[in-house]
């Protein structure tokens, strides 16, 4: 299955909801610090300038909304977990995170990065405890498949999926940087955009 990248283009950065641009259909990526999601962005529209991309964690410190060409949005929240930014900052971010996550209306998905490599950490499966609470759509995508190496990756997927609470099947295993995956996810968004 080959599909072509998502036309993406940077529209805003905000730190509260009400400063978001409308949208039709939006789906967000979340992740603890240092997952990927920039790399993953970038993945999906097939370029390296799109997101900014850092070796050091919380990089991502505001909500970034990028329009995709064909309808709709796809947003990057800021990490969880370990960042190196200030405390100030860190403050704000779980109630900017869980007041867009409730609040915004276009919101049809939510892509939870899990690292594929370590597995789902105490925070990642917070996080999903939170949305399933919340009623909030999501899907757990593993991030970083090619450092999973092939003689574990069928252990690696019933682990990570058990530790997510789901059947191995439900996961959606990709890797920014050899490609992997990536045409699977290209389609499932957009068919979230679609709806």
């Amino acid at each position: 299955m080959s599909s072509t990248p998502l036309r993406l283009r940077f529209l805003a950065s905000a730190t509260r909801l009400g400063q978001l641009p409308d949208s039709a259909a939006e789906v967000a990526v979340v992740g603890r610090s240092n997952v990927g999601k920039s790399s993953l962005i970038n993945a999906l529209a097939n370029t390296k300038q799109l997101a900014r991309v850092s070796n050091t964690p919380g990089r991502t410190q505001l909500i970034n909304i990028f329009e995709v060409a064909d309808g709709g949005t796809i947003v990057d929240l800021p990490g969880y977990g370990y960042a190196k930014v200030p405390a100030r900052v860190r403050r704000d971010w779980p109630e900017m995170i869980e007041g867009y996550l409730l609040e915004r209306e276009p919101l049809v998905q939510v892509m939870v990065l899990v690292d594929g490599e370590i597995g789902p950490t105490p925070l990642d499966q917070q996080m999903l405890a939170w949305l399933r609470a919340n009623d909030v759509p999501h899907t757990v995508v593993a991030t970083k498949a090619d450092k999973v190496k092939s003689s574990k990756r069928p252990a690696r997927r019933r682990d990570l999926a058990a530790g997510c609470d789901l059947d191995p099947g439900d996961v959606v295993w990709v890797s920014a940087a050899t490609g992997a995956g990536i045409d699977l996810l290209r389609s499932l968004i957009r068919g979230h955009l679609a709806t």
